[in-house]
């Protein structure tokens, strides 16, 4: 099943939830969420910084993690990024592909 790294940043507002619902309670929700669209919450951490929350969660396509992404921005309380993620087979394979580029300016 693909991975996905999730970063979170909270409003104001969203924090302050954060704070009456505590991390767990978070965490619990996000995983139910994720299991709801046939996934599965692999990790997940709060983060100091520019991101408020990262995740790596597996769920079944690229549909699935927009679902997800876009329920989450649409609440208002949080801003979602979303980073499809390769195993490094995947990443194996995608190097042995080949491929037909000509980059800008040049010429084949």
């Amino acid at each position: 099943m693909p991975k996905y790294l999730i970063e979170a940043t909270y409003t104001a507002e969203g924090l302050s939830g954060l704070m009456k619902d505590a991390a767990s309670g978070r965490r619990q929700s996000i995983a139910a969420s994720i299991e709801g669209l046939g996934g599965k919450l692999d990790s997940l951490y709060l983060a100091l910084g520019e991101r408020d929350m990262i995740g790596v969660v597996d769920l079944p396509d690229s549909v699935s993690a927009a679902a997800f992404a876009l329920t989450v921005s649409a609440s208002g309380l949080a801003r979602t990024k979303t980073t499809a993620l390769l195993t490094i087979e995947e990443a194996d394979r995608a190097i042995q592909k080949d491929v037909t580029y000509h980059p800008p300016g040049k010429v084949g």
